[in-house]
C-alpha cells in the first residue's frame, strides 16, 4: 500500500466536532488504500494559553520547561484523534515525538528535526493496519532526553520530515484555506487559487509574507522531493477539493512569468546617516546585529561622493526595531555614525516567479507602474525568481492590487 501523510492545524481539530470531520478525511484516504500517518497541531488557541501561562509561572522561564509545558497541547489533541478514529472502527493509535523518535538539535523552542526512525510506525502499518496519530511541532534531543519544539509552525516541518522518513506517496496540509492563492483574497478578491505551483515559488512565498506554510517546511519538502498538497479541512470529507499541488519546476509544464504577490507588514527601516567610508565598515554594523540573531533583509548603501562619509539603509522585523536601535547606538563609536533614523511605517511587497528567469523588464514595469499611481519606492532586492519593495505601508492594498493586475494573475 502507499503512504500519505495528513497534517491538520489548530483550526481543523478547534473542538471535537472539528476532530470527528478530520476523522471523516483520515477515513477517505484510508478508503483509497493508504498507510496513514497523521500529524495535528494543538487546538486553536492552546499553545497561546500555554505559552501564557509560563510567563505567568516565571518571567525568566528554563526554555526546557517551557518546551515541556507547550508541546503538551500536541500531546492532548493526537489522543482525541486517535479516541475518534477508534470510536468509528479505525485502528489508531497516538504517538509523541519522543516516542518514534523524532530527534532534534538541543536550540529549545527553535530546535531543527536531525533524524526519524520511522520503522515503529511502519510495524504499525504492517502488523495492525493502525493510523499514527503523531503530535507536531515536538520532538526530542537525544543527548539531554529532553523533549524539544520546533518553533511556531513546526507542525508543517514535522509532516514533511515524516513523509521523507516513511517514503510517503505525498503529504497533504490540510488547513482553513483550499491551497495557495496568487495573492492574499481579502486584498485582491479576484484572487485565484494556483492547481500547482513550483517549490522555489512556495519557498519565496512563504518567507516573504504568505502564511500559508512554514518556510522550513518548505524547504524540507523541495529538499527530499516531497510533493505536498495544500488542502481545506472544512471541505465535505466525502468530496473535497483537490487544493494547491507544490512540486518540482519540472511537473509544471506552464511556467508563467509571475506567480503571486506576496506581502509583509512585519518590516522596519533603519538609516545611519554618514557613516564613514572606509573598510570594514559594512562588517561592524551588521555582525552585532547577527551575534543577536536579528535578521537584516534590503541593504542599501549610497555611493560616497567625498569618499569620507555614506548612508547605509536597511530593515530588519518590526518586532526587532527596539533592539536593533539599542545595539547600533551602543557601537556607534566604532562605527561611527552621525545619526540613525529607524520607521515601522513601511510594508515589502514582492513579485515572485520562476518565469523571471527568462524574461527582461519584469520588475521594470512593476515600478512604472507604482509610479503611475503615486507610490514612492524606497528600497528595492531582487533575486533570480522575485523582486521585491519597500513602500509606506499605506499603500499597501493599491500596490498590491496594482501588481496583481499588472501581471494578469486576475484571470484564469
Amino acid at each position: 500500500m502507499s503512504r500519505l501523510v495528513m497534517k491538520f492545524g489548530g483550526t481543523s481539530v478547534a473542538n471535537i466536532e472539528r476532530i470527528r470531520n478530520v476523522a471523516r478525511h483520515v477515513e477517505r484516504e484510508r478508503a483509497a488504500g493508504h498507510d496513514i500517518a497523521v500529524v495535528v497541531s494543538a487546538m486553536a488557541g492552546k499553545t497561546n494559553e500555554l505559552v501564557g501561562w509560563c510567563k505567568e509561572a516565571s518571567e525568566l522561564f528554563d526554555q526546557r520547561e517551557y518546551d515541556a509545558v507547550v508541546a503538551s497541547g500536541e500531546q492532548v489533541t493526537s489522543g482525541l484523534l486517535a479516541l475518534v478514529l477508534q470510536q468509528r472502527g479505525v485502528a489508531a493509535r497516538s504517538w509523541q515525538g519522543w516516542q518514534i523518535p523524532i530527534l532534534t538539535s538541543g536550540t529549545h523552542g527553535s530546535a531543527r528535526i536531525e533524524s526519524i526512525d520511522g520503522s515503529a510506525i511502519l510495524e504499525g502499518f504492517e502488523a495492525r493496519k493502525e493510523v499514527a496519530v503523531i503530535a507536531g511541532f515536538q520532538g526530542l534531543h537525544q543527548k539531554t532526553r529532553r523533549i524539544a519544539t520546533l518553533g511556531r509552525g513546526g507542525s508543517d516541518t514535522s509532516a514533511v520530515a515524516l513523509a521523507a522518513a516513511l517514503g510517503a506517496e505525498r503529504c497533504d496540509i490540510y488547513t482553513d484555506v483550499d491551497g495557495v492563492y496568487t495573492t492574499d483574497p481579502r486584498v485582491v478578491p479576484k484572487a485565484r487559487r494556483l492547481d500547482r505551483i513550483a517549490f522555489e515559488e512556495m519557498l519565496e512565498m512563504a518567507s516573504l509574507g504568505a502564511k500559508v506554510l512554514q518556510v522550513r517546511s518548505v524547504e524540507l519538502a523541495m529538499v527530499h522531493k516531497v510533493k505536498t498538497f495544500v488542502r481545506s479541512s472544512f471541505d465535505d470529507p466525502a468530496d473535497p477539493r483537490p487544493g494547491t499541488l507544490i512540486c518540482g519546476e519540472e511537473d509544471i509544464l506552464e511556467q508563467p512569468v509571475v506567480t503571486g504577490i506576496a506581502f509583509s507588514k512585519d518590516e522596519a527601516l533603519i538609516t545611519l546617516r554618514r557613516v564613514a567610508d572606509r573598510p570594514g565598515m559594512a562588517a561592524a554594523i551588521f555582525m552585532p546585529l547577527a551575534e543577536a540573531d536579528i535578521n537584516v533583509d534590503m541593504i542599501i548603501q549610497v555611493a560616497s561622493e567625498d569618499a569620507v562619509a555614506t548612508d547605509i539603509t536597511f530593515t530588519v522585523p518590526a518586532a526587532e526595531l527596539e533592539r536593533a536601535e539599542k545595539i547600533l547606538h551602543k557601537a556607534q563609536p566604532h562605527i561611527g555614525f552621525a545619526s540613525l533614523n529607524g520607521a515601522s511605517d513601511v510594508v515589502k511587497i514582492s513579485a515572485i516567479g520562476i518565469g523571471m528567469r527568462s524574461h527582461a523588464g519584469v520588475a521594470a514595469r512593476a515600478f512604472k507602474a507604482l509610479a503611475e499611481k503615486g507610490i514612492n519606492i524606497r528600497a528595492i532586492t531582487t533575486s533570480e525568481i522575485k523582486f521585491s519593495v519597500l513602500i509606506e505601508a499605506a499603500y499597501t492594498e493599491l500596490a498590491v492590487r496594482t501588481l496583481h493586475a499588472l501581471y494578469g494573475l486576475d484571470k484564469a
